[in-house]
């Protein structure tokens, strides 16, 4: 489009194009369910446990959901950028279009900012049960008492190099995460069933400041202590510039569970709006205004899905 005049069916039209296009932050699906909303609120009565298979003595025993829910209230959420009517006239060498893109792939990451915030806010933000979401004291039913928040004393960890909280050796990080999938596969629900056993696929979020070391941790060649330490599991790591809070700390999730720690819900989807050509707002400010626009929310799901890690 360089050494054109840029009009707004065009830019729409370019808009909605990289929409498709780009998918936003791969991890976010991953620890995250997207339902469907309708109507201003709503409110989730699934987290109850499924029963288990018993012996047919009596006729059949049904079981209903658990009270325990929680409701999640859509936003309206905008992005709004304007170009001048002679830039857009000017505009020889596609600048327009690269700051397009670079608003397009903004609108694409709000998910992630609204599962960052979940993320690092966890240990003082109350979820579906009462306590904070990541907590030393859960319970539901028959489960008992279970914490999915742990320290890790990585002075005690039998490994053959050493380092620090906020800068520990590979041996000691792959160490401490496998700690975390240990803790989240020992989850029991509300029966005192273990809820977790079929679990295989795990993702291992951290700060920039870690991800170095965190990817060094499960590449290790074999014959080195934390490498014999590996399992059959599947460990993702992902990397979180809005972790950039957390030093010593890191949270691991379960992703291969219908039901995730975390809920998305969506009214409306991105949507694009301008006031352009033949618009009041054209005539006096000789310019033009394009937007994004949606209705959304976000909230815990499911705590036993997830495990807070602070390496002390």
């Amino acid at each position: 489009m360089s050494g054109q005049a840029l009009g707004s069916r065009a830019i729409i039209g370019e808009y909605y194009k990289r929409l498709e296009q780009d998918p936003g932050v791969p991890w976010v699906n991953a620890i995250a369910n997207l339902f469907d909303s309708d109507q201003a609120s709503e409110t989730y009565k699934w987290l109850g446990q499924v029963p288990t298979m018993r012996p047919w003595k009596g006729g059949r025993q049904a079981m209903g959901l658990r009270d325990n829910g929680f409701t999640i209230w859509n936003q309206e959420f905008e992005s709004t950028l304007e170009f001048e009517v002679k830039h857009m006239r000017r505009d020889k060498t596609g600048q327009i279009m690269v700051r397009l893109s670079e608003h397009v792939q903004r609108a694409q990451t709000h998910w992630a900012s609204l599962c960052s915030a979940l993320v690092l806010n966890g240990a003082s933000a109350v979820c579906y049960d009462g306590q904070y979401f990541f907590d030393t004291d859960h319970s539901e039913g028959d489960s008992g008492t279970q914490s999915n928040k742990i320290n890790v004393d990585i002075s005690e960890l039998p490994v053959t190099t050493n380092g620090t909280t906020t800068a520990p050796s590979p041996e000691e990080f792959n160490q401490a995460a496998l700690k975390a999938i240990t803790q989240i596969t020992s989850f029991l629900d509300d029966q005192g069933e273990p809820m977790n056993e079929t679990a295989t696929e795990f993702l291992v979020m951290v700060p920039f400041s870690l991800l170095p070391v965190a990817e060094s941790a499960f590449t290790l060649p074999r014959g080195t202590d934390a490498a014999e330490q590996k399992t059959s599991k599947s460990i993702r790591v992902v990397g979180n510039a809005r972790l950039s809070a957390w030093t010593d700390k890191f949270a691991v999730f379960r992703t291969d569970s219908a039901v995730k720690p975390l809920v998305r819900q969506e009214e409306t989807d991105i949507k694009v709006g301008a006031k352009a050509e033949g618009s009041e707002f054209e005539f006096d400010n000789n310019a033009h205004q394009y937007g994004f626009s949606a209705s959304r929310g976000a909230s815990y799901g499911m705590w036993q899905g997830a495990c807070l890690v602070t390496l002390t």
